[in-house]
């Protein structure tokens, strides 16, 4: 029988970039049509570099950078709006329910990795910076693949998205585990570290298969070595300054990093 932890008690996983859509690929493609059908360019890093946030908040963001703010002031004669942003948004999220269908696989690992927490005795919580609609297409995906979550946190199930807490909090909630650093917050993006960090949990970074990276499947085998190697280096980096505890290449890479976490916290060691 395997021996359970008596430390850790769960386990939050994000999902575009952490457990399913290997690259994050989904969000970043909508986000940048979005803005070329108002005649602005938006280039892959730009889309990415609010990720992780609530989708309306992402998009304010990318409006928000000094580049795009300009070429928009340039092309509409005006600074983007409020009333502009919520009607991207309400353009973002058909297209991004349509794109959700074809990247919604889960990447290598995950189900072994959940299955090993469980039988571990931890529970499985998520979060994302999804709406509920669109999580329903990716839950349906994801349970045929063999990925149930005990609870699946959305963007509009806190009053604020991540880097602040609250989605972490209502999971802990939902789950019924406390305190909070007997909980690991896995993501790879620097907001949801962020976020991981503000509630008081361990925080596991993923780069290989995350947004930082931003690579398919495909796309990372046709890509030289050295450029992969510098695109982990650079993620890293930023998920290190976002406050990860650990970071790893990939989900599936987690699990001697909790053995650690238990074995510290038996130490009376927790995250600060």
């Amino acid at each position: 029988m395997t021996e359970q932890f008596q430390q850790l008690k769960a386990v939050v996983f994000d999902w575009a970039g952490t457990v399913i859509d290997h690259g994050c690929l989904a969000p970043a493609i909508v986000f940048q049509e979005i803005f070329r059908r108002r005649g602005i360019t938006v280039t892959p890093e730009q889309a990415r570099e609010p990720m992780g946030m609530a989708k309306r908040a992402h998009i304010a963001a990318i409006a928000a950078m000094p580049e795009i703010s300009a070429a928009w002031l340039q092309q509409h004669g005006e600074a983007c709006s409020e009333e502009q942003i919520d009607a991207m948004y309400a353009d973002f999220l058909p297209l991004q329910k349509q794109t959700l269908k074809d990247h919604s696989t889960l990447i290598d690992g995950a189900t072994e990795v959940v299955e090993w927490c469980r039988q571990r005795g931890l529970k499985i919580g998520s979060s994302t910076g999804y709406t509920r609609e669109l999580m329903e297409v990716v839950s349906a995906s994801a349970a045929a693949q063999g990925y149930v979550p005990d609870c699946v946190l959305c963007s509009e199930d806190a009053p604020e998205g991540r880097p602040a807490p609250w989605l972490l909090h209502e999971a802990a909630k939902r789950m019924n585990v406390y305190p909070m650093w007997k909980i690991v917050k896995v993501d790879d993006t620097p907001v949801g570290i962020a976020a991981g960090r503000n509630a008081g949990c361990w925080t596991i970074g993923i780069t290989r298969t995350g947004n930082g990276v931003g690579l398919s499947v495909g796309e990372l085998q046709k890509a030289s070595v050295a450029a992969v190697t510098d695109l982990i280096s650079k993620t890293e980096a930023k998920l290190r300054v976002a406050g990860a505890h650990y970071v790893v290449e990939s989900v599936a890479d987690i699990r001697s990093v909790l053995s650690e976490i238990e074995q510290r916290l038996a130490e009376s060691h927790v995250p600060i």
